[in-house]
């Protein structure tokens, strides 16, 4: 085995291409909004508890916002996690296995993550239209608005999950947003 073998044996090189150049800076603004909506989610339900328990007057709106803030911040937090690797794996099943072995096990989770995210963007889109003509009390926008992340995060899924497969393909290494 010669050195450039063993070297990329321990480090595969990054996966490049028009797909990365695409999902990489999605993810890193996926991620950018979901912490803003966490910060924005804090706020709200700051505001929620002063209003109730300084002022005695609790605003109406803060526990609907605060309901689709976390839609938000979890599914697009739960994309951007399938593209940085940082979803719940079976690392210490799929490690037991030959080499050969883990790319296919790698492959078929893969696969299973971008049927998931298929069935998710769909059945958002199918959910959100049934929905969209009604309003939100207190907010006074479409009740479409609670389905859009499940929506976005299942198509964010599925670019996601592709570039997985292909980097298994390439026996490439997908580089998280964060590094």
């Amino acid at each position: 085995m010669n050195t450039h073998t063993k070297s990329e044996a321990i480090h595969p090189p990054a996966m490049t291409g028009w797909l990365t150049s695409i999902n990489a800076p999605l993810a890193k603004i996926g991620m950018i909004l979901a912490i803003s909506g966490l910060l924005t989610l804090v706020a709200v339900v700051f505001y929620q508890v002063f209003g109730r328990y300084v002022l005695n007057d609790s605003p109406s709106w803060t526990e609907n916002l605060a309901i689709v803030l976390i839609l938000y911040v979890t599914m697009i937090g739960a994309a951007v996690g399938v593209r940085d690797a940082g979803h719940i794996a079976l690392d210490s099943l799929t490690v037991l296995l030959p080499q050969s072995m883990q790319r296919y096990v790698e492959l078929v989770i893969y696969i299973a993550i971008c049927l998931f995210g298929a069935a998710m963007a769909y059945n958002g889109w199918v959910l959100g239209w049934s929905v969209a003509p009604y309003l939100m009390p207190n907010l006074h926008v479409t009740e479409a608005v609670r389905y859009i992340p499940l929506a976005v995060s299942g198509v964010l899924i599925i670019m996601f999950s592709i570039e997985h497969i292909l980097a298994i393909f390439r026996k490439a290494e997908v580089v998280p947003s964060w590094h």
